[in-house]
């Protein structure tokens, strides 16, 4: 174990590098947009599988590559840095409709020429008709394309930026190399006969990887030639040495496994680099990284192949790496992902299969790099249990009281029990890392969207509950209800009538999640990704097909605390005391508590009524019966890809909601809990801002109580509290004891941390240049506070701020 852990600055060669990211403007690249479509037009008759592997093969071979002055760990995504690929074989019309608009987005512009429009004008119009997001919604009921549109259920982000929410296995790449894995193609392949009833699908599939594979060993070739062409011409001794040395390490990696460190890291960016190239899809992680890159960096450090300030510099050169990868959302996608992450997820800590504490000198050193670089990529995540080592905790609250909103905890004390009774083997299940945000899978065996399906607005639902049905929204009424609120008797008739309405709006969140995984299946299937997932090699099928080992995915419900509150504020002040009539209620709901008494209407709703995150059974209790009902209705549900392969192929909760309680409240009008229409709905499972006023043990108390073993896919807490609550080593201790007993005592899922003040929060907003390295937690990710649009900004100002 590291006892002394390095706080020195970052070198010069990373201070530059660093620099040159943060400096690099967010641009386009029309590179693998063109390739793709010269591809697909000329084999346009062709399975759709060869069709993505000639498209992937000829990106790889052709797009522009280059190696940054003094980076040590080489692969580019596009042709600039920080330059956002178009994929136009998902979405072209929201392209077209927004060219104009990309550089005046109040958050996350891109800067496009006038050249680069014209040639995405040309290409775009090629597409009309054949993408991902026209297939989706043509496989929609008219009923469930209604509601999709009216903003209560949205699906977007996987109508738009295909699967990912993945992770691969690193562990067997770097065991058996491309080489390995190619020669694994090529012996099932072999023994394949026409009489399997997959024949030719399967030859088609098996040529697709070895196609992809290939093209893969030429991209790393392409950087092993550009690395030694640029060490002839370099005068600086040490910098040639370099170039030398990375040439090697690409020599060796395109055909072999790894044999170092510095080999393996690099093979692992190129993987990382190559899923991002190959899809749109985000949240693309790297699983638990200190255990399969220990062997290696065990086996440098001891003969002193490399020391601990060689594998920083790696580790620092690749964190750079991921926070250059860039992509570009629809502007209304744009808002649920505020501050355009990539939720390159890396998971450290946990336990080993026999219940070991895991933590090893790679765990600290990637913590170390981490904290030392304040960036928002990697997102770092630790896995805590009982035995973690109150050494490694300090490390992490000294990490976190940097003030960057990393690393997140997850819990082995609720998330590995609860994926054993889902019917993971145990060691599988102690193997499971962080995807993205918060959410979790076993890497290498699990299939795409452990979470992120899509976003189902709990409040619009409520609301409709609340009206017979009637979205007031939209002016429909999607399914007719059990009356009107009026008309109630018992607190328990608008119980039923959630029921009834989530019960419909559950069901349709899986059959629009239905559409969108059959058009992907069917136009969009990932080539290298499903050759890096067991055991789609040997079924012979992609992992939308159905070849992962797990197939679970969950939705994400927005409007938590609002949802518990708004039944507390009715049960207590409607039908038990009789302060407010339901006429009243209704009326100021109506109009937005702007009529005759209706600021006082709302008061009484926000001071009178118990408030979840304050340890109140009365509100907490009303939510997990509230929220129940939804997860009871899910699990009559299956994915796709049931019958087909995988185990499990079911459907479970999650409140991972990203920024998306932003927008989604933009289309909520007024809530009983008091709140006013068009403002943000509570973020992920934390309390609404400003009602949590018991501090932070009485919000995890709350927390607890909610169905956690049954909400796999995350429950996101974030928590606030003022740099000044971590200047000394007695409160850095005292938050140990909280998250300790948070975790063992209360077996809570998940929380993070914000470390920042509101006059920061609000300087950084009045002069943006001031703080351009501001990084704040948003939701199950960190961003730079100025890159968010303003009311995503205002969201996080006035989140509650906690005192230990």
């Amino acid at each position: 174990m590291i006892s002394d852990i390095k706080t020195t600055e970052i070198t010069e060669r990373i201070a530059k590098l660093k620099s040159n990211v943060l400096s690099a403007r967010s641009t386009i690249c029309t590179e693998r947009a063109g390739f793709y479509t010269e591809i697909y037009q000329e084999f346009e008759r062709s399975p759709v599988i060869l069709k993505r592997a000639y498209a992937l093969e000829k990106t790889l071979k052709k797009m522009t590559i280059f190696i940054s002055e003094g980076e040590l760990i080489v692969g580019n995504q596009s042709s600039k840095l920080r330059a956002a690929p178009i994929f136009p074989e998902y979405v072209t019309s929201w392209i077209i409709n927004e060219l104009d608009e990309f550089e005046k987005r109040p958050g996350d512009a891109f800067y496009i020429t006038g050249e680069q429009k014209q040639e995405l004008k040309e290409i775009c119009s090629w597409w009309k008709g054949k993408t991902l997001i026209e297939r989706g919604y043509s496989l929609m009921s008219p009923l469930n394309r209604e509601i999709h549109d009216s903003g209560i259920i949205r699906a977007e982000g996987n109508l738009t930026s295909g699967d990912a929410h993945i992770a691969v296995n690193f562990e067997k790449i770097l065991d058996i190399g491309l080489g390995g894995y190619l020669q694994s193609i090529e012996l099932i392949q072999n023994k394949l006969t026409d009489s399997d009833a997959r024949f030719f699908e399967k030859q088609d599939f098996y040529n697709a990887l070895i196609i992809g594979i290939k093209a893969f060993q030429t991209f790393i070739r392409r950087f092993e030639t550009l690395s030694f062409e640029l060490s002839q011409c370099e005068t600086d001794l040490r910098r040639k040495s370099e170039l030398v040395k990375i040439s090697e390490i690409c020599n060796s990696i395109s055909e072999n496994p790894p044999s170092g460190f510095y080999e393996a890291l690099q093979l692992t960016w190129f993987v990382q680099l190559i899923l991002q190239i190959e899809s749109n899809g985000h949240s693309v992680s790297l699983g638990r990284m200190d255990q399969y890159l220990y062997r290696f960096y065990k086996n440098d450090i001891i003969p002193g192949k490399i020391n601990e300030d060689f594998a920083l510099e790696l580790l620092e050169n690749t964190w750079l790496k991921l926070l250059s990868v860039n992509k570009i959302r629809s502007w209304s996608h744009t808002r649920y992902s505020a501050g355009g992450p990539l939720y390159q997820n890396v998971t450290i800590g946990g336990q080993t299969i026999d219940g070991k504490d895991a933590v090893n000198e790679l765990s600290f050193l990637i913590l170390d790099s981490v904290g030392r670089m304040k960036l928002t990529q990697p997102n770092l995540s630790i896995r805590f249990h009982k035995n973690i080592s109150d050494e490694f905790l300090t490390e992490c609250v000294n990490v976190i009281g940097k003030g960057f909103g990393m690393p997140a905890f997850n819990n082995d004390e609720i998330v590995i029990p609860s994926l054993i009774d889902l019917g993971i083997k145990k060691d599988d299940a102690y193997n499971y890392s962080a995807i993205g945000c918060i959410e979790i899978a076993v890497p290498g065996k699990w299939g795409y969207r452990c979470t992120g399906m899509s976003f189902l607005n709990f409040m619009r639902v409520f609301l409709a509950a609340m009206n017979n049905g009637l979205d007031e929204m939209s002016g429909k009424t999607f399914h007719i209800g059990t009356g009107n609120f009026e008309d109630f008797n018992r607190f328990s008739d608008l119980m039923l009538a959630w029921k009834d309405q989530v019960g419909f709006y559950t069901r349709a969140t899986v059959e629009i999640d239905t559409a969108a995984d059959l058009a992907l299946e069917e136009l969009v299937p990932d080539i290298l990704c499903s050759a890096f997932v067991d055991d789609c090699i040997s079924r012979g099928k992609t992992i939308k097909e159905g070849g992962s080992v797990y197939d679970f995915i969950s939705g994400l419900q927005v409007g938590i605390a609002n949802l518990g509150n708004s039944l507390a504020a009715i049960k207590k002040l409607v039908f038990e005391e009789a302060t407010i009539s339901k006429e009243t209620l209704t009326e100021n709901l109506k109009n937005n508590f702007e009529g005759k008494d209706g600021e006082k209407i709302r008061q009484l709703l926000l001071n009178y009524a118990p408030k979840y995150g304050n340890d109140d059974d009365y509100v907490d209790k009303l939510l997990y019966e509230a929220y129940m009902y939804y997860i009871d209705e899910l699990t009559k549900y299956h994915t796709t890809r049931f019958g087909r392969g995988p185990f499990g192929c079911r459907y479970y909760a999650g409140t991972s909601s990203i920024s998306s309680n932003v927008p989604s409240g933009s289309v909520v009008p007024a809530t009983p809990d008091g709140r006013k229409a068009f403002t943000p709905l509570a973020e992920g499972s934390s309390p609404t801002s400003g009602t949590d006023t018991l501090g932070p043990t009485a919000v995890f108390k709350s927390v607890s109580k909610l169905p956690t073993n049954k909400i796999l896919g995350g429950v996101l807490l974030n928590q606030k509290l003022a740099p000044s609550a971590l200047t000394n080593e007695t409160q850095k201790q005292k938050l140990i004891s909280i998250i300790r007993t948070f975790f063992e005592t209360l077996k809570g899922w998940h929380v993070q941390y914000n470390i920042v003040s509101r006059d920061t929060l609000l300087a950084a907003k009045k002069n943006p240049e001031n703080y351009r390295d501001l990084v704040v937690r948003v939701a199950g990710y960190s961003a730079f506070f100025t890159t968010l649009s303003p009311d995503t900004q205002d969201d996080i100002i006035a989140r509650t701020e906690q005192s230990l």
